[in-house]
C-alpha cells in the first residue's frame, strides 16, 4: 500500500505555499507517496490546491486570536467538530506523517495525529513563533524553523533551523543579472489577501511618479476589495499596469520585477531572497508579536531591503523611494546581490529529509 503524508495548514498564502513546496519535494523524491492537505473551505487553500492538482480534505476550524463576541463563540464551537473530523480522517487513512505548516487548521490535525501516535513535524515560518506552534511543539517529534532566532522558543532536542520552504522554481533561481536599462517594473504585493494601506499609498504615489510613467510598468496584486479601484487609478493617470486580485504564477512575475513593494510575511521574504530581488517592505503592523517588522528589519540590516512602517507610509514617501531606485541603478544592483545572498534555496530539501527520517520510524497501529 502506498505511503501517505498529510500536510495541515493554510488560511493564507504564507502558510499554504511552504506546504505546497514540501508536497512537491516529497512526491518528486518518492512518486509512490501520496500527499493530502487538511484545510478549510474558506481558506486560500480551497482556491489554490485544485489548481495545483493536490487533494484537500476540509474540516471545520476557526481562529481565536483577535476574535470577540459571537465570532469567538463560533470558533470555539468549530474546534471539537474539527477535532472529530481530523481524528476520523487520520484513523481511516493512517498516514505515515502529519506536517503542520501553520494557520489555525493545523491545531486539530496535529493534535489528532499525536493522539493516534502518528509522527508529527511542525514548521514555523516567523521569527517569533505564535502561541499555537509553541504549544504544538510540546507534542511534535520535530520542529523546523525559518529563522535561527526562533530556536530558543522550542525544545532544543527537537528543533532544527532549516529556513523557509519555497517551491522548486525559486530553489533553482540563479544569481540576478546586472540591472538593465528600459522598463522599470514595480511589483506591488499586499499578501495573499491584498493590503489596503499599500494600495492607497500606491494610488497616491502616482502623481509624483507621473514624470517617469513612460519608463514604468506596474504589476499589482490588490486583493478582491481594491481591484477595480486600482485598475481605475492606473487607467485615469495613463500608467502601464497589470492589476490582479491574486497572482498564481508568482515566480514568473518576480522574475519580471525590477523592484518589489510588499508586506514582509516570512514566505514572501523567502521567495524574494531566493530569487534575489530588492524590495521596499511595509510590515503589517498588527501581525502577532510584530513579527513582520522583525522579518523586514533582518533584510534591511543585510542591505537587501528598505523598510517603511505603515505609520510612516504615504504616497510621497513611497514615490520617493521608487524614484530613488530608478535614478540609482547601482543601489538596486547592490541590493539584489545582498538579497540573493540571504536566500535559503536548500530549505525545502532540508525539511523533506526530516520528513523522510520521521516516516522511517515504526508507527504503532
Amino acid at each position: 500500500m502506498a505511503q501517505s503524508v498529510v500536510i495541515a495548514g493554510g488560511g493564507t498564502g504564507g502558510h499554504l505555499y511552504p506546504g505546497i513546496a514540501l508536497a512537491r519535494a516529497i512526491m518528486k523524491n518518492d512518486p509512490d507517496i501520496q500527499v493530502t492537505f487538511i484545510g478549510t473551505q474558506r481558506g486560500i487553500e480551497s482556491k489554490v490546491l485544485p489548481r495545483e492538482g493536490l487533494p484537500l480534505k476540509t474540516i471545520f476550524s476557526g481562529g481565536l486570536l483577535g476574535k470577540k463576541g459571537m465570532s469567538r463563540l463560533i470558533s470555539w464551537c468549530k474546534l471539537p467538530i474539527g477535532m472529530m473530523q481530523s481524528l476520523a480522517y487520520l484513523m481511516f487513512n493512517r498516514p505515515r506523517l502529519v506536517v503542520g505548516v501553520g494557520g489555525y487548521v493545523s491545531g486539530p490535525a496535529v493534535l489528532s495525529a499525536w493522539m493516534l501516535r502518528i509522527p508529527v513535524l511542525i514548521h514555523e515560518q516567523n521569527s517569533i513563533p505564535g502561541v499555537t506552534n509553541r504549544l504544538l511543539a510540546k507534542i511534535a517529534d520535530t520542529v523546523a524553523v525559518t529563522f535561527p532566532e526562533s530556536v530558543k522558543y522550542f525544545p532544543r532536542h527537537k528543533v532544527v533551523h532549516t529556513g523557509n520552504m519555497i517551491r522548486e522554481e525559486f530553489c533553482n533561481a540563479e544569481a540576478p543579472p546586472p540591472v538593465e536599462q528600459g522598463k522599470f517594473v514595480v511589483m506591488v504585493l499586499g499578501g495573499s489577501q491584498g493590503a489596503q494601506a499599500i494600495n492607497r499609498a500606491m494610488a497616491d504615489a502616482l502623481e509624483a511618479l507621473a514624470p517617469v510613467k513612460e519608463r514604468l510598468h506596474i504589476i499589482h496584486q490588490t486583493g478582491e476589495k481594491d481591484e477595480a479601484a486600482m485598475q481605475q487609478a492606473y487607467a485615469d493617470r495613463g500608467f502601464s499596469a497589470e492589476v490582479r486580485t491574486f497572482i498564481f504564477n508568482m515566480a514568473e512575475q518576480y522574475q519580471k520585477a525590477s523592484l518589489i513593494v510588499s508586506r514582509s510575511g516570512a514566505t514572501t521574504l523567502a521567495e524574494i531572497t531566493a530569487i534575489g530581488k530588492a524590495s521596499i517592505l511595509i510590515p503589517f503592523p498588527f501581525a502577532s508579536h510584530n513579527h513582520q517588522e522583525h522579518n523586514a528589519r533582518a533584510l534591511e540590516k543585510a542591505e537587501a531591503a528598505k523598510v517603511i512602517l505603515e505609520s510612516d507610509l504615504d504616497g510621497q514617501r513611497l514615490a520617493a523611494e521608487i524614484l530613488n531606485f530608478i535614478e540609482h541603478p547601482e543601489q538596486l544592483e547592490k541590493m539584489n546581490r545582498c538579497s540573493y545572498q540571504l536566500g535559503q534555496r536548500e530549505a525545502t530539501d532540508k525539511v523533506r529529509r526530516l520528513c523522510t527520517n520521521l516516516m522511517n520510524v515504526p508507527v504503532d497501529c
